[in-house]
């Protein structure tokens, strides 16, 4: 069995071979281009320093004869020193060669110069004599005579210099790269501190322990924390709709598993007849499960171009209440016209009426009265009961999840604030206020604008 290692991809690795790359390349090519003006240089004050030895230059022309001696500055500088020296015509032919040049054997300076002499300085000669030269051209008017005088100089000495300056630049070019990592180390881990800080509360959040990423990053990571908050949000508000609409769903389905029940208790119904209205009871279960379904998927928003019949709905509703409260002889009032419809979807209104009359046949003594209408602006539903009714300081707490006025009886104390949900998504008000049947009276107004 072959065991191979795969190294993890890490971005800080790829910051460093990018920028210590690109340093050593601009570095070394800075050096580069140093050591080459260096030498350069080093040529140019050569050929300054040769410039000013032109009276010892001249005064070995003279001793061949090829200058007059009538010169005053010959007088003063008669200091005779030996030199590797050609002098060339207009076409770089050599006319004539100097003593120690003879003594070497070079006898083709000129013609070896000018096939270099249109490149950039320093002008290297390899000669016969096996040595290396670096050539000086000299342009010079001695006593009415232009000569162009070329003057050899060994490269041996000009090159070990040449070679420590070289080693000089490379070794400091190696310590502005060692500088240059140490620095890259730190600005690196300065600047993935936000990131790790980023990876600390996102692991709180995967705890608990946090909801939201922190203020206070730099601004190129507030686009990504807005996002990742922006994200937190979302999912929190989806988890929260779906944990919602469970908790609506088994609210819903209570009723309906309770009327079932009524149904298969009741004798004076045949089997076909109770195998009719069970289904009937599944066939709402079904729709109820669809209805949160839909509305934990997409959120709350109410649509009022649907239009919803009133008055089947709260018959059918009746009818289901009617068994599931049966020993409480309920009296029942329906004030609903047969043409009235509700201005939004058939499950929201369901969720309306369901809650609403469930409510009030529970909580009733012996009436409850149901009433809708519309004008041209307004829906109204209102529903009304002689129970005990709502204390005051409840009126506006009940509508909250999880808060009953009845805590006698069993319950999770969801029902009004789905109605409320409901009724805000469309841009309506849920109102609690007493009856005149002496019991609460809950009013639906919805705008049809």
């Amino acid at each position: 069995m072959q065991l191979r290692l795969k190294p993890k991809k890490r971005l800080l690795t790829r910051m460093f071979l990018t920028s210590l790359s690109i340093i050593a390349l601009v570095g070394f090519g800075l050096a580069w281009m140093v050591n080459i003006l260096h030498a350069q240089n080093s040529y140019n004050e050569e050929t300054a320093q040769l410039i000013a030895e032109i009276p010892q230059v001249a005064a070995e022309l003279r001793e061949h004869d090829l200058i007059p001696d009538t010169s005053a500055w010959l007088e003063e500088n008669n200091k005779q020193e030996r030199y590797v020296m050609a002098s060339c015509d207009t076409n770089f032919k050599q006319v004539w060669t100097s003593s120690l040049a003879v003594d070497r054997g070079l006898f083709d300076i000129c013609e070896r110069f000018n096939d270099i002499r249109n490149g950039t300085p320093p002008y290297y000669l390899n000669m016969a004599d096996k040595r290396g030269y670096f050539a000086y051209l000299l342009s010079v008017d001695i006593a009415g005579v232009h000569y162009n005088l070329l003057v050899l100089k060994d490269a041996e000495k000009i090159e070990l210099e040449a070679t420590k300056f070289a080693k000089r630049t490379y070794l400091r070019l190696a310590l502005v790269l060692v500088l240059a990592l140490l620095l890259l180390i730190s600005a690196a881990y300065w600047g993935m501190q936000p990131l790790a800080r980023m990876r600390a509360e996102l692991q709180s959040i995967i705890k608990g322990k946090t909801k939201s990423l922190s203020a206070g990053y730099p601004v190129e990571l507030e686009g990504v924390t807005q996002a990742l908050n922006q994200l937190l949000r979302q999912s929190s508000s989806q988890q929260q709709r779906y944990q919602n609409a469970m908790n609506d769903l088994a609210h819903s389905l209570k009723t309906r598993l309770a009327a079932v029940h009524a149904i298969t208790d009741d004798n004076s119904l045949d089997r076909q007849a109770i195998c009719e209205k069970i289904m009937d009871q599944v066939s709402q279960m079904d729709l109820l499960v669809k209805y949160q379904l839909k509305r934990a998927m997409l959120g709350r928003k109410g649509l009022k171009q649907i239009k919803t019949p009133v008055r089947p709905l709260v018959d059918q509703l009746t009818q289901m209440l009617f068994k599931v409260y049966q020993d409480k002889k309920v009296h029942l009032t329906v004030n609903v016209a047969d043409d009235l419809s509700f201005p939004g979807d058939e499950g929201d209104l369901m969720e309306l009426c369901g809650n609403l009359m469930e409510n009030a046949f529970r909580l009733c003594i012996a009436e409850v009265r149901i009433s809708a209408s519309m004008d041209k602006t307004h829906f109204m539903l209102v529903v009304e009961d002689d129970g005990p009714g709502v204390e005051e300081g409840l009126k506006q707490k009940i509508i909250e999840r999880g808060v009953r006025a009845d805590t006698q009886s069993p319950g999770q104390g969801i029902g009004l604030a789905v109605c409320n949900e409901i009724v805000s998504s469309y841009g309506g008000t849920l109102s609690i206020e007493d009856s005149d049947l002496e019991g609460a009276r809950f009013s639906i107004n919805i705008p049809l604008s």
